[in-house]
């Protein structure tokens, strides 16, 4: 146990180990990079002069299902602070419970929503139970890597940007008080935009700023607010995310240098979110919704100093030469890059329809009126969280007026006996069905495109069909619900299944389509390109890269060399709209037309 005082925020100026100390941090979150290249993503950060990781813990990817709580392998958040320690950074860890992060729910599990009654972010008694079973297995396993216990994390961060939600006083007293009651004794912080610095303070926590420009006076006020006491920009946009459909967000390095710069002069601590985005693996992305719903895309590169793919960029060597400037010795040499190939197209080999898988998924669930995903009865009675979910009842012959009554979330493609007829979402919400000479079935395959992060709105976020779909004014009713989340074992189950076909001819969408890449000698890091196909997801041997679709921005999802292997690699797209005969391999992403997020006003953004 250290015997020296931690980070302190007694005076003007940090002091940690009883000297001045300024916090420079960068965000990278262990949940968004593969395990085998955090040393490689610390190790540049360490090099470009921080002191400082700073990460968010995703509740959601600990907890999956109620009860069951997973810190190993690419989760062991552990083994993730402790190499930080290794490599001679000090760590604000920031637990939440709800993080924002742009991703899925901010963090929580979506096993809440199942509650009818469920308020998240307050003391509603079943979100309280909720968070104290989690922070009783979270603190377990963070504790012996305080400051005190002779660990490296110097500060927690409770939740995050309450003030801009606050609408519980009780909450973030709750909050702190589940960290000091299981023994967290460093210095305890809240991180706020300038909206929400107007939440009251607490006694013995210190506010943080998040912010990209100076004009609006947020660090000032910051200090008006907290005389006397050390300032911080706990988050410091350095770039910005990017959702379906809109363009690609960027911020010019020398206007962010122009602000850091500004920022250092003033004597402020600063931390990079991010400074490295890294991607949302998966169905892991959030969405916005401040009246129309924008999910966002698989990519987090967020124009950050070190890409998607860890590269090193314009804002890197800036800031290095920067920083480097409050540095009494030389900054740690760059580690060299990591190689990547465009490998040889793959040639589209076999493919399987939507509905030749479905034997593959778990049993299917029978219930009169539709549910919504969370409540289907999987995964231990915890619901399906993630990917789609396929609704099948029968009609009559009549067709006429199908109107999901905005019930859809957040993406359906409707099909009569299996023949696509449109799709509904959150701006179509009616289709025509065509007659026909006999009952026949209704499918909609509904996709979760991603639980909105941030707002007012989490307490809705629940997704399939989450009330009535009327044909001609009249509810459907009698409902077969297939889980179609996706997981690794229904992957590995569809590829092991001897079924595939190999015709030429075209196949009926949706369908799963596989290839195979070879690789010679040692696997290196590549970009799939997908612009010549539809909407979909893409699996190399398991691993779920994310998500493609036609609208962009994004077009080519990152493939990490260590989750392919010397010799054969199986890729699976599943494709709703549009395939091809091939998959595309590049050395570098093209992130599509960009726009400067710095000239936009910043209510734009959200």
């Amino acid at each position: 146990m250290s015997c020296l005082q931690g980070l302190r925020a007694d005076s003007s100026q940090f002091t940690l180990e009883g000297e001045p100390f300024r916090i420079l941090g960068g965000s990278i979150h262990y949940f968004r990079v593969p395990r085998a290249y955090w040393r490689d993503r610390l190790l540049k950060m360490k090099a470009c002069g921080l002191n400082t990781l700073t990460t968010y813990v995703a509740w959601n990817v600990h907890e999956p299902e109620r009860g069951r709580f997973v810190f190993q392998d690419q989760l062991d958040l552990r083994a993730y602070i402790s190499l930080a320690a290794e490599l001679g950074l000090w760590v604000i860890l920031r637990p939440g419970p709800y993080i924002c992060a742009e991703w899925d729910l901010g963090g929580l599990p979506s096993w809440l929503l199942q509650d009818e009654g469920m308020r998240l972010r307050t003391t509603c008694p079943r979100f309280v139970e909720a968070v104290n079973l989690y922070f009783d297995k979270l603190i377990s396993v963070i504790k012996p890597l305080m400051f005190e216990e002779g660990g490296p994390i110097i500060g927690v961060q409770l939740e995050n940007e309450y003030g801009s939600f606050g609408k519980d006083n009780n909450y973030m007293p709750f909050i702190k008080d589940c960290l000091q009651t299981r023994g967290i004794k460093e210095l305890l912080l809240t991180s706020d935009n300038w909206e929400g610095l107007r939440y009251e303070g607490m006694e013995d926590v210190l506010k943080t700023v998040n912010l990209q420009r100076l004009s609006f006076g947020a660090i000032q006020h910051l200090a008006d607010l907290q005389p006397g006491k050390p300032l911080m920009v706990m988050e410091y946009w350095c770039g910005w995310f990017d959702v379906w459909g809109e363009p690609h967000h960027v911020f010019h390095a020398e206007d962010m240098l122009a602000v850091v710069s500004e920022i250092l002069e003033r004597g402020v601590s600063v931390n990079f979110y991010m400074f490295h985005g890294g991607s949302n693996f998966g169905f892991m992305n959030g969405a916005m919704d401040f009246g129309t719903y924008r999910p966002q895309v698989s990519s987090y590169d967020y124009d950050a100093p070190l890409s998607e793919a860890g590269d090193y960029t314009p804002k890197y060597h800036l800031l290095r030469h920067l920083f480097s400037q409050y540095h009494s010795g030389p900054l740690p040499e760059l580690p060299p890059p990591l190689e990547r190939k465009a490998y040889k197209p793959a040639i589209i080999q076999q493919h399987l329809s939507l509905w030749d898988s479905l034997h593959f998924a778990d049993k299917p669930c029978r219930s009169e009126r539709p549910l919504n995903m969370e409540n289907l009865p999987v995964n231990n009675d915890s619901g399906q969280s993630y990917g789609y979910t396929l609704y099948e009842t029968r009609i009559g012959r009549t067709g006429g007026a199908l109107n999901s009554r905005n019930n859809i979330r957040d993406r359906a493609q409707v099909f009569v006996d299996r023949k696509h007829i449109g799709t509904l979402d959150s701006k179509s919400h009616e289709l025509t069905l065509p007659d026909g000479k006999g009952e026949r079935t209704l499918s909609l395959l509904v996709e979760n495109c991603g639980r909105v992060n941030y707002g007012k709105s989490l307490d809705e976020q629940r997704k399939g069909i989450v009330g009535d779909i009327m044909q001609n004014d009249v509810p459907l009713r009698g409902f077969t619900t297939h889980c179609l989340d996706m997981k690794q074992g229904f992957i590995k189950r569809l590829m092991s299944s001897g079924q595939w076909k190999n015709d030429t001819e075209l196949p009926t969408l949706p369908s799963f389509f596989q290839a195979s890449l070879h690789v010679e000698g040692s696997p290196s890091d590549t970009f799939i390109n997908l612009h010549t196909w539809g909407k979909g997801v893409v699996f190399v041997n398991g691993h779920n890269l994310g998500r493609h679709w036609y609208i962009g921005p994004q077009h080519y999802l990152y493939l990490p060399g260590v989750w392919l292997r010397s010799g054969e690699n199986q890729i699976v797209v599943f494709e709703e709209e549009k395939a091809n005969d091939k998959i595309l391999f590049s050395e570098h992403a093209e992130y599509g037309r960009t726009v400067d997020v710095y000239k936009l006003p910043f209510c734009t953004l959200l």
